[in-house]
């Protein structure tokens, strides 16, 4: 068993477990520290130590954030400090924990878990992980190999962006009901369809625990669809799987899949 400590941060709070990778379970009740106001890299820092202090594992740390994360380091900034732009987080989260620390998109951490362990588990070929919240997020997986930070919610559709027509947010703005929502996520979901040809969306976020009012009003060509499973334990789930699958003993790292892939294919989701 390979114990592994992933941590979620969140707009309100940011929260830990330790994971056993091999079955995607939480091994300890989740702890939540609020998310400190403003969200600077500083103040977030000192959250994560403390969590990982709490738990006190051993080995790496695996830490979602929100926004692009490329290389270790935090790209965009939407929802918190301007200053994590450009910033090398792996570095600056390792320096405060003492453990080797590797970031992870939110929505990439929630489609690796779902992908291998919730309502993805078993499908080969494309599996699309959109998270319907206050925006869209997105996590392309492919034979079992994240293409990360797709951020799909951000494609331009009816002149404007995905997520600012067809997200959750924008069901209770419009005061839309089930069904209108349904209809603007169907035309969404068919412009995907298009672009990637997906075996299974897998539909997460809040709404996903509501899918017996949407579910059957969506129209698609081709492709299945299903909510969620994992819900809210999918962050922290995604992010230990980062991690144990980013780091070998001799601490190079290894590429980022949502199963046991084989190597050949494994260049496209290498994380470095």
């Amino acid at each position: 068993m390979s114990v592994i400590l992933g941590i979620d941060i969140g707009g309100s709070g940011i929260k830990g477990a330790p994971v056993d990778t091999a079955t995607g379970k939480l091994l300890e009740e989740r702890h939540r520290i609020p998310t400190p106001e403003g969200a600077h890299p500083d103040a977030v820092k000192d959250v994560v130590a403390e969590l990982a202090k709490h738990f006190g594992t051993t080995g790496p740390i695996g830490v979602t954030f929100p926004g692009i994360v490329q290389h270790g380091r935090t790209l965009s900034a939407a929802n918190v400090d301007k200053d994590w732009i450009g910033l090398d987080a792996d570095a600056l989260f390792t320096k405060a924990t003492g453990q080797d620390v590797y970031l992870i998109n939110d929505a990439d951490a929630a489609g690796l878990a779902e992908a291998r362990f919730g309502a993805g588990a078993g499908v080969d070929g494309v599996v699309l992980v959109l998270t319907f919240g206050t925006g869209i997020g997105s996590a392309l997986i492919h034979n079992g190999v994240l293409v990360p930070n797709t951020e799909l919610g951000h494609l331009w559709l009816r002149d404007k962006e995905a997520e600012g027509w067809a997200s959750d947010r924008a069901r209770e703005r419009d005061d839309l009901n089930w069904k209108q929502w349904s209809k603007r996520v169907s035309t969404y979901l068919q412009h995907l369809e298009l672009l990637f040809s997906p075996d299974l969306f897998i539909i997460g976020g809040g709404v996903s625990k509501k899918a017996d009012k949407w579910q059957d009003h969506i129209k698609l060509e081709r492709s299945k669809l299903v909510p969620a499973k994992l819900l809210n334990e999918a962050g922290i789930v995604g992010a230990a799987m980062l991690a144990q699958e980013s780091q070998n003993d001799s601490g190079e790292k290894k590429p980022v899949a949502s199963k046991a892939a084989p190597k050949a294919e494994s260049k496209a989701g290498k994380k470095k």
